[in-house]
């Protein structure tokens, strides 16, 4: 059975994309890992009154009266799904959130991660901040990051961009997988820059091989790369957008508010990144 880690503050954007990780544990049959982290004050008892340790552990507790009280908000919205019967199981996190959720990855065997994303507030640090090469390349699972506006749908069409490298494949199979279990198809799209080296023979060999397989290619000539896979997104109807992790910097420019109008207007998918070798 597959497992899904899903690191949450209990906040409408994570409650959002709870929905989604629901959804895609029935989709892959899996189980659900809840994660919630919180950092503690660091003190040394050599320089603080004892007093401070009371402190220190009232506001532990505080923690844990809140992971109590939040979890029963978690198992309605499964229930109002009927979706209650999927396992889920909880993991309350002293420490800094990107260390546990490594940390959860190894302890807990983990196959995907699932996480919400707000603007350019919250956990967009992942993507936007100082973590971005350590997150979007520190993890070795598959992680499906859930914008909060993205209301979930059946999955029907599944975006999968490429560099046709052979190393990709690897991932197209993967989603290809996915997409099956949920009767989708997947659009797999190749920006041709003026800079590309890559040949139309590899985008026929490739269509040779995925020939039997719910899958179809579109290569785009465009410089401008960010722009040209929204807009794919947008005429395609992509419900969720596959990217590899070597396409970090879109996720750098996804959520800056620096982008037009329409653009941040438009993006209200979810994306799932798979870390490749």
């Amino acid at each position: 059975m597959k497992k899904i880690l899903f690191p949450t503050d209990f906040s409408e954007v994570a409650s959002n994309a709870f929905m989604h990780a629901l959804e895609f544990a029935k989709i892959v049959q899996g189980e659900l890992v809840l994660l919630h982290t919180f950092e503690l004050p660091i003190y040394d008892n050599q320089f603080f009154p004892e007093n401070y340790a009371v402190i220190y552990n009232s506001i532990e507790l505080a923690q844990f009266d809140m992971f109590k009280d939040e979890l029963p908000k978690l198992r309605a919205i499964a229930e109002e799904r009927h979706l209650d019967k999927i396992k889920m199981s909880h993991r309350l996190k002293d420490g800094d959130l990107l260390h546990n959720i490594k940390k959860s990855i190894k302890e807990d065997k983990i196959d995907f991660v699932i996480m919400g994303t707000s603007g350019a507030t919250g956990w967009d640090a992942f993507f936007v901040g100082t973590n971005t090469g350590s997150v979007i390349s520190g993890i070795d699972v598959p992680m499906l990051c859930v914008p909060k506006e993205a209301k979930f749908k059946k999955i029907e069409i599944i975006g999968f961009t490429t560099r046709f490298r052979m190393k990709d494949k690897k991932a197209l199979k993967m989603v290809l997988d996915i997409a099956k279990k949920t009767k989708a198809k997947v659009k797999c799209l190749y920006v041709k820059t003026s800079d590309s080296d890559v040949s139309k023979e590899t985008v026929a060999k490739w269509e040779d091989e995925f020939i039997n397989e719910p899958v179809e290619f579109f290569v785009i000539n465009s410089d401008e790369v960010k722009e040209t896979i929204l807009d794919f997104i947008m005429y395609k109807e992509i419900d969720v957008l596959t990217m590899l992790t070597y396409k970090r910097g879109f996720f750098e420019g996804i959520f800056k508010p620096s982008l037009t109008k329409k653009i941040a207007t438009n993006f209200e998918i979810p994306i799932l990144a798979i870390h490749i070798d």
